[in-house]
This record gives structure tokens, C-alpha cells and sequence, in this order.
């Protein structure tokens, strides 16, 4: 029988670690655990091995100086193999580093070796009430880095929403630390950004092991579908706002879109999609994004930017700062007998006599904010068709080119790309 499997993460500080510690101390399963620390040394692993009832503590494996998500994803599925294989326990808990990605992690135990002898049970992200409410609600305080961040680019704020946006269960943490509207303001806006998600509140991370050990909520389909941001693109394409649309990730999905629960009216949560077959003009674009407003908690989509008709950019804004990464390519951009392949392989894909499929498709997710003057501020950033006309003049402003490259942008302006 597959062992079942709880990842959990959450940013730096959210308490994972002491709600960890807490389920093995309360818990009569035998659990075995996996912390991961991108720091030297991996305080998390000392803290658990000391309160593990497993036999010498060995059962807890430490993955230091990297993160299990990226560069120590082969070692996290021959580790946790081994692991199965040595030992006799009831459930295996993995606990990711504070700028962990969960979906890569989730993909070693449904698609990786780890998948047989396992089975992904839950994905849980710990979100401190505090921090989150003067980062995200408020827009007061960002993200401090309380470690080396492996990526180099990408906002700290996005990997926190990140970890939102992908999972099965929200524990909101250190709810003494915030008044209970704070709190139902905070609960507003998780419940956008994830609203698939149950989500239980905890103070000292208290909470019982059966909430989030063989708790059987992991559906990837369904997780990688259902954030915020992404059900507000589809829901405006099926509505029909006549004008075309389509994820790039070319993955079919049946959605549900029943359960979908629009936050209370009064916390001033509004969630509306720009959409535009039209790129932008990549220098007023830049520009703009260096300038957003405070009352904007999210905005991600795809993007096309003038200059760069191959690649398909994914926008990416949370707190202060902006990711810009090519994830792909426009259709339009293959050869006409490569664009029949692929249309004849997506036979619903609108398409766009001029410009085929590239398209700008941003979900907008705000708090007392004025979408109409965000999207008058994004509709002039928009090209003129004098300019489209001239595109090869603006191919010198810095975008990103390579697939996998991003660069970050925020009011003290753009930071190098990587790849």
C-alpha cells in the first residue's frame, strides 16, 4: 500500500516548522519527515529531529544547501525511495523551503520514481497572518529575505502567492497577531487567489495531524487549474468577451467552475480580466510596471510585447515587484505547415487572422481599486500601428529573449535576466 504524502510549505517565518513539531508530538502515526533549508545550516532538521519519536531520529532526512524543488529534485526521489525501502512508517511529511515552489515538488510523487511506493496526499501552504496582511492587503510591508534566494530574480512576493495559488489546504497562522477584521480581510483575499482550497485557522501552529495527514485532498488536475488568477482568465474566455484565448501549456482540463466563491462585496476584493490582441510597447510597459498601483494584490497572464512576436511571456506581479518570463511560443510563429499541426491538434483555438494567437491576457486582481484607470493605463501602453509598423526599432529595449529567461522589474526598476 502507497504511503501517503503531505507537503507543506509557506514562506519564511509562517510556522511551518513548529506546526510540524506539534503534529509529531500529538500524532500516534509513525510519520517520517523531509525538511529542506537553503541556508548552511539546516536549522529546521535539528528542531524536528529532536522531537521525532522515530527510532534515532534517522528517519528525518535533511536536504541541505539547495532546494528540493530545482536542483535537489533527483535527490529528494532517490532519498524518500530509500527511505521506503529502510524503514517501516505510516506517513511521510516533506517540508520545503521557505522559497520552495510546491508544484515541481508535487510532480516527484505523482510523475517521479517517488510515485510508486508513494501517494501525494495534500499539499498545505502555512501563511503567516501578519505578514501576509502588510504585504498583500494593505501593500505596507514586503517580503524579507531570511535566506539565499537560489532563483536570483524572481519576486519573493510571487513564490509566497506561488504557494497559495497551488495547494489543497490554507493554514492561516499567527492569527493572534491581527484584529479579527485583519483577519476576515486576509481570509478575502486567500480565498481569491486559491478559492478551491479549505482553508482552518491556527494560532502557534496548532493543529491536529488528521487536517493535514491522510486527508486525501491532492488532485493535480485540480490544483494546477483552480488559482484565482488563472479561473479568471477562463471564466471570462467561456463567457465569451469575443476575443480569443488559450494556455500555452497546451494541457486539456474539464473545469468545474460550480464551486467558485466570489469573496464578500464589502472587503472591496475586485477580480476582472484585460484582454487585448495587441502588444505593448515594451519601453511604456516597462514603465508602467514600475508604477502599479498599491490597491493591486495580483496580476498574471500572458503577454505579448512588441519586439518579441516568438515569444510568449508570462507577466507575473505580487506585492511591489514584477516577473517577466518567456514560458513559450506563439503558434503564429512556427512555420505554416508547424501552425497547421498544432490548430489541427487544438481544433477550439481562436485564432486571429492577422496575428494569429498571440494576444495579451491578464487576470487583475485588486483591494479598493480602480480597474477602469489600470486598464486605461494599460491600453496606453498599447502599440499605435505606427509603431507596429516600425516594430524592429523597439527589439533593443531589454525583454526577455530565451525560454526560461525572466527578468524582475519593480519601482527601483529592472534587474538583470537570467535564465
Amino acid at each position: 500500500m502507497a504511503v501517503p504524502v503531505t507537503v507543506l510549505c509557506g514562506g519564511l517565518g509562517a510556522g511551518k516548522t513548529t506546526l510540524l513539531t506539534g503534529i509529531l508530538e500529538g500524532s500516534d502515526r509513525e510519520i517520517a519527515v523531509v525538511v529542506n533549508d537553503v541556508g548552511e545550516v539546516n536549522v529546521d532538521a535539528d528542531l524536528v529531529e529532536a522531537r521525532t519519536d522515530l527510532e534515532d531520529g534517522e528517519e528525518v532526512l535533511a536536504l541541505e544547501n539547495g532546494c528540493i524543488c530545482c536542483s535537489l529534485g533527483g535527490e529528494l526521489s532517490r532519498s524518500v525511495v530509500r527511505l521506503w525501502k529502510e524503514y517501516d512508517f505510516e506517513a511521510l511529511i516533506v517540508e520545503a523551503s521557505g522559497v520552495g515552489e510546491p508544484e515541481p515538488i508535487a510532480h516527484q510523487f505523482v510523475r517521479g520514481p517517488a510515485g510508486g511506493p508513494y501517494d501525494l496526499d495534500a499539499i498545505v501552504t502555512v501563511v503567516d497572518a501578519r505578514a501576509f496582511h502588510d504585504t498583500f492587503v494593505d501593500g505596507e510591508g514586503e517580503p524579507t529575505r531570511q535566506g539565499p534566494d537560489e532563483s536570483g530574480t524572481k519576486p519573493l512576493a510571487d513564490l509566497w502567492l506561488e504557494q497559495v495559488e497551488f495547494c489543497d489546504l490554507l493554514v492561516l497562522n499567527k492569527c493572534d497577531l491581527v484584529s479579527e477584521a485583519e483577519r476576515e480581510r486576509v481570509e478575502a483575499v486567500l480565498e481569491t487567489l486559491q478559492p478551491r482550497a479549505e482553508l482552518v485557522r491556527t494560532e502557534y501552529g496548532d493543529l491536529e495531524a488528521d487536517v493535514i495527514v491522510e486527508s486525501d485532498r491532492f488532485d493535480l488536475d485540480a490544483a494546477r487549474e483552480s488559482a484565482g488568477w488563472k479561473r479568471a482568465v477562463e471564466e471570462a474566455h467561456e463567457d465569451g468577451d469575443g476575443e480569443h484565448g488559450h494556455s500555452h501549456d497546451h494541457d486539456e482540463h474539464d473545469h468545474d467552475h460550480d464551486d467558485h466563491v466570489h469573496p464578500p462585496e464589502q472587503y472591496g476584493i475586485d477580480v476582472e480580466t484585460y484582454h487585448r490582441v495587441r502588444p505593448f510597447h515594451p519601453e511604456r510597459f516597462l514603465d508602467l510596471l514600475t508604477s502599479l498601483p498599491d490597491g493591486l494584490v495580483r496580476a498574471k497572464g500572458l503577454c505579448w510585447i512588441a519586439g518579441r512576436d516568438r515569444q510568449a511571456i508570462t507577466m507575473s506581479y505580487a506585492s511591489s515587484e514584477t516577473g517577466l518570463e518567456v514560458t513559450g511560443r506563439w503558434i503564429a510563429s512556427f512555420s505554416d505547415s508547424q501552425q497547421e499541426t498544432y490548430r489541427k491538434g487544438q481544433p477550439d483555438l481562436p485564432w486571429d487572422e492577422e496575428h494569429g494567437d498571440r494576444e495579451i491576457r491578464l487576470a487583475l486582481i485588486g483591494r479598493n481599486l480602480e480597474m477602469d484607470a489600470l486598464k486605461a493605463r494599460l491600453d496606453d501602453c498599447l502599440c499605435t500601428d505606427a509603431e507596429m509598423a516600425a516594430d524592429p526599432s523597439i527589439d533593443e529595449t531589454r525583454v526577455p529573449t530565451s525560454m526560461g529567461e525572466t527578468i524582475a522589474v519593480s519601482a527601483l526598476g529592472t534587474t538583470d535576466s537570467s535564465g
